[in-house]
């Protein structure tokens, strides 16, 4: 490890050295005509890696100023984390991870609270921009929604937040993350806003949407996309089952269920569903009648092209954004306010979708993509609107 370093802190020294001298036009001791200051020295600056601790020396100059393009800012999310950080700790909210935090950030000393605000207010504008660009530039068949939870301080108590987070497949294959919201629950009602939001901003047509079956979820699925197809995600439906059996029959259940999602055709899907159901319910009634009342709801993604099921019978896509957001939620631990983990959250999103655009990667071929508008297929389920919420749980 000390050598993987020591060749690190070399390779950044030599980078820094050469940045210097194409600013200052000349390298040390050289004469050139081009030069437009003179080296003064260096300052110690210690640069945290994977690789561990490095030693940097950053050139000074007589006139002007010089800081290294490699070292000059840190990414947006880290922006954010660092103001999070800061506006915890101004509020006396910090756990001894944030005191730690800050002083690792360089800022033991002290931030007051209006250089927090203004850091804050600065973030705020370009994540409001992220958070409320138009969806209108094209079609999403497929969307996702799922939640996460963090901690935050509301009137003075710590309660659970949910981060609601929708992402889709636009026609032409390619992922990006739609929205996000913080609220205090997954109620129809705060999640019939967000999804109205979208809408807002110019999400249509979409053809089915993916999530698990909470009740208020699927009440404003029902509400907001009216005549599009619901899936429930596979995943959370094999939680539920698990919920009604005992542990050690948890994976012979599972593989079992599996089967339905290994067959070819839509006939075949639903045709297995039925032998799945006659087979399990022998010795777990429950999970017969669990397979029969979901029947439609698990294998709408059936009605799609077969090249997209894998990537439309879950929310499985949507784990590693959850994950993104609760490693960064950790460091923080609790959120002075839901405006804090609304910031930090759509920071992380942000760098994700940006991550997406720049590789250019389709999650689904655009060959495929063409069939949902070639041959748009009839969704075996719709949400119908005068469904209770139960129903469809």
């Amino acid at each position: 490890m000390l050598r993987r370093s020591g060749r690190c802190a070399s390779i950044l020294q030599e980078l820094i050295e050469a940045e210097a001298t194409e600013a200052i036009g000349a390298a040390p001791r050289e004469h050139s005509g081009e030069r437009t200051t003179w080296r003064n020295g260096h300052r110690e600056r210690l640069l945290t890696t994977q690789a561990g601790d490095l030693d940097l020396k950053i050139p000074k100059v007589r006139t002007g100023s010089f800081f290294p393009s490699l070292l000059e800012r840190r990414r947006r999310i880290d922006r954010t984390l660092f103001a999070v950080v800061m506006e915890a700790y101004v509020h006396g909210v910090s756990t001894r991870s944030v005191d730690d935090l800050v002083k690792a950030l360089g800022a033991d000393s002290g931030i007051s609270k209006s250089e927090v605000s203004r850091i804050c207010g600065e973030l705020d504008e370009e994540l409001t921009a992220f958070k409320e660009r138009p969806l209108d530039h094209t079609v999403f068949p497929y969307v996702f929604l799922d939640a996460t939870y963090c901690k935050a301080r509301v009137n003075h108590r710590i309660v659970s937040q949910a981060v609601v987070i929708a992402t889709g497949i636009s026609a032409t294959g390619h992922r990006e993350i739609l929205g996000l919201m913080v609220g205090d629950s997954e109620s129809k009602p705060f999640w019939t806003k967000f999804l109205r939001s979208l809408r807002a901003r110019g999400l249509e047509n979409v053809q089915l949407v993916i999530s698990d079956s909470h009740s208020g979820l699927v009440a404003a699925i029902r509400t907001v996309f009216l005549g599009s197809a619901w899936q429930r995600c596979r995943v959370h439906f094999v939680r539920d089952v698990f919920s009604v059996i005992e542990k050690g029959s948890a994976e012979m259940v599972a593989a079992t269920i599996r089967t339905i999602f290994a067959q070819t055709t839509a006939e075949q899907v639903r045709s297995q569903l039925d032998v799945v159901a006659d087979m399990l319910g022998r010795q777990f009634p429950p999970v017969r009648t669990m397979l029969l009342e979901a029947a439609g709801d698990i294998t709408a993604f059936a009605d799609f092209p077969p090249a997209h099921w894998k990537k439309i019978w879950s929310t499985n896509p949507l784990e590693r954004l959850n994950r993104e957001i609760k490693r960064r939620a950790d460091v923080v631990q609790v959120f002075p306010n839901p405006a804090a983990l609304d910031r930090l959250a759509a920071a992380v999103l942000a760098e994700l979708h940006d991550e997406w655009q720049v590789f250019d990667r389709r999650y689904l071929s655009e060959g495929s993509m063409a069939e949902l508008f070639t041959d748009k297929p009839t969704p075996q389920r719709q949400i119908p609107a005068e469904a209770e919420p139960s129903e469809l749980d």
